[in-house]
């Protein structure tokens, strides 16, 4: 039997995705429907005349308004399909679906760490208190290279965390109050079995408050260094490299063992997006997350503005309202965001993703969220806030993939799942 050439969501939609070119003059026969001018696979064509001002459905959920009359067998994109405001309903809690956990979850080879978490990895992480150090967290890392790491096998290696940021805003404040979660929640992270923070000496971001937030520790592997009081950069170099070799040593010891997957902590990201993407590779991840949350596991869903359209999917499923209310707030803030700041939030999708067949916000957002498969929304968390919900949660961040993905890590992500 020869495959169709479209694709039809749902019954209610009132567009098909094109599987393959299609061709003026085509006859789709399953839909009855004539092909009228040239549809690029993963475009949308029109599966019924449609009138101006007509809300468009594909997942049988609105994507966009009409902004012309469209016939049947016509391409549908962004010359002829807008953004429009219209009431999502919320419907808090009236989806969720609880998950029935496995009798026996599955298992992997990961790192006991002292404080009960568990790491996939086995590093030692150099981290910069101020875009100043950059160059000398670098410079630390980038000793350790292969050869040297080979008297330490159970060492998957030493990395550089430096970052554009640290002086130069308030000392407190919400930048750095982000700033500081996020490098704090790196610090603390199971894949990192030492950390050495390392700083000019005279910026906003003082290494002090860093440790005192980072907490208990295990003895001798959270250090640091101050570029200052060793006297410049050459020395604190040649300090560093010390005081990493000594956490290596420690390091060393750390052996995997089987442990149960429930410590998994996932992020979900999707990037290059394109007309395929919501019934492909997003859906099968989020068919992955279920699986995963099933034998006790956590994964986090997270930028903001790729969830706007879709955001009401997610407040069906929410655990309770006030977790509901947390992620209308935050859709809230980003709409009033790019509203001060002269953007909208249709300002994505990006070229790339158009030329792949997706035209609004809103399309992508249904498409995307799907990444979050079906079960209960147990948490909504601010960017690289801890995670301590179990199941699937939300973290709200910026729709910049390396961003969002930052976010995800430093509240507790071992691993990022990320589609393209």
């Amino acid at each position: 039997m020869t495959p169709s050439p479209v694709i039809r969501l749902h019954t209610n939609d009132d567009v098909l995705i094109a599987t393959q070119q299609l061709m003026p003059g085509m006859l789709i026969e399953p839909e009855n429907l004539t092909v009228r001018e040239l549809i690029p696979p993963g475009h949308k064509v029109a599966a019924r005349d449609i009138q101006a001002g007509d809300a468009v459905r594909r997942y049988n959920q609105i994507i966009g308004f009409a902004t012309t009359d469209i016939g049947s067998g016509r391409h549908v994109h962004t010359h002829n399909l807008s953004m429009g405001e219209f009431e999502r309903d919320y419907g808090i809690g009236q989806d969720v679906r609880t998950l029935t956990p496995v009798a026996k979850p599955a298992t992997f080879m990961g790192y006991k760490r002292p404080n009960g978490k568990v790491g996939t990895r086995n590093y030692i992480a150099v981290i910069a208190s101020v875009n100043c150090s950059a160059t000398v967290v670098r410079a630390i890392a980038n000793h350790f290279n292969p050869q040297r790491l080979e008297s330490y096998p159970n060492v998957d290696g030493v990395i550089a965390l430096p970052h554009p940021l640290g002086c130069g805003l308030g000392a407190t404040g919400e930048g750095m109050d982000i700033l500081r979660r996020t490098l704090v929640g790196y610090a603390k992270h199971p894949n990192f079995a030492g950390v050495l923070f390392v700083g000019l000496g005279c910026e906003q971001n003082q290494i002090a408050p860093l440790l005192t937030l980072v907490g208990a520790h295990e003895p001798g592997m959270l250090q640091q260094l101050v570029m200052q009081a060793e006297g410049g950069t050459t020395a604190a170099i040649k300090k560093g490299i010390t005081q990493v070799t000594a956490m290596l040593e420690q390091a060393s010891f750390c052996k995997r063992e089987e442990v149960s997957v429930s410590h998994l902590i996932v992020g979900l990201n999707c990037g290059g997006s394109d007309g395929y993407s919501g019934i492909t590779a997003n859906p099968a991840l989020g068919g992955a997350s279920d699986l995963l949350i099933s034998h006790g596991g956590t994964t986090i869903l997270s930028e903001t503005p790729e969830i706007y359209g879709a955001e009401h999917l997610l407040t069906r499923r929410a655990a309770s309202p006030e977790i509901a209310h947390k992620l209308i707030d935050r859709i809230r803030w980003w709409k009033d965001y790019t509203s001060r700041t002269g953007g909208e939030m249709n300002n994505n999708p990006s070229v790339g993703n158009k030329a792949g067949g997706l035209t609004t916000i809103l399309e992508k957002s249904l498409g995307a969220v799907a990444k979050g498969g079906t079960s209960t929304l147990n948490g909504v968390f601010q960017y690289a806030e801890p995670v301590t919900a179990r199941g699937f949660v939300y973290m709200d961040t910026p729709g910049y993939d390396p961003v969002s993905a930052t976010g995800q890590a430093a509240g507790g992500a071992q691993i990022i799942c990320f589609t393209t």
